[in-house]
């Protein structure tokens, strides 16, 4: 498994460089984001390390750039400990996930496996009328979960792996309030840290997309509760 570090610091670049080795990874190295970037779109990565603060191109801007080309990869965002604005950033960026520095290998390596085995979205419900395996249909919307395509009132509605992972979250729970920590959990697979608000960050995103410009609400803030995909008047 081969992993690109982007860390501009020598010393924490190769101290990661040597834990991966003796994990077993193949390991590249950038020092800053230009370099970094390059790497990144070469391809050939089972995951990228970024830190936020880089020479030449700042990690956030990197981040969004990759994923104009690849929306798979995943990306771990290393984060300064406690800077909750950096880690709704970089998840708005299309971070896959955060590690806060300082940080512990062991941590670090359960981040790696949680993100590169195949991504589970929980337990599921059984398929209803509403929500079938592979396609789902509320009012207008309609979600083709195999091909990963989401449309309303006919239109194509573009969205990023994690944006799409979300929807189809709230699509398979139809009418079940879900809470921040069992989205957390389901949809970016890590603890939700009560510190930040990045899932409020990512229903927004998903707002303005999905409902904003067609009129009807279908993503609904259940207060104190979390969230919930149904018709206004359900």
């Amino acid at each position: 498994m081969r992993i690109l570090v982007i860390e501009d610091e020598p010393n924490v670049a190769e101290v990661l460089k040597r834990g991966l080795l003796e994990e077993g990874y193949d390991v590249q190295l950038a020092y800053d984001g230009q370099i970094g970037l390059r790497l990144a779109q070469a391809g050939g990565n089972d995951l990228i390390i970024l830190d936020i603060n880089l020479p030449l191109m700042n990690g956030l801007e990197l981040c969004k750039k990759f994923r104009e080309k690849d929306e798979q990869t995943p990306v771990l965002m290393l984060t300064a400990l406690g800077m909750s604005d950096d880690i709704v950033a970089g998840l708005g960026a299309g971070a896959d996930d955060y590690l806060p520095k300082p940080f512990r290998f062991n941590e670090l390596y359960a981040r790696i496996k949680a993100l590169t085995r195949r991504k589970k979205l929980a337990p599921l419900p059984e398929p209803t009328e509403a929500a079938g395996k592979n396609h789902f249909t509320l009012a207008n919307l309609e979600i083709d979960f195999d091909a990963k395509r989401v449309t309303r009132e006919g239109k194509i509605i573009q969205l990023t792996a994690k944006e799409f992972a979300l929807l189809e979250y709230l699509a398979r729970n139809k009418g079940r309030v879900r809470s921040r920590l069992e989205i957390a959990e389901a949809v970016w697979d890590l603890n939700f840290e009560t510190g930040t608000n990045f899932i409020d960050v990512y229903i927004n995103y998903l707002r303005n997309k999905i409902d904003k410009p067609f009129g009807i609400r279908l993503i609904h803030t259940i207060t104190g509760f979390g969230y919930v995909l149904k018709l206004p008047e359900e």
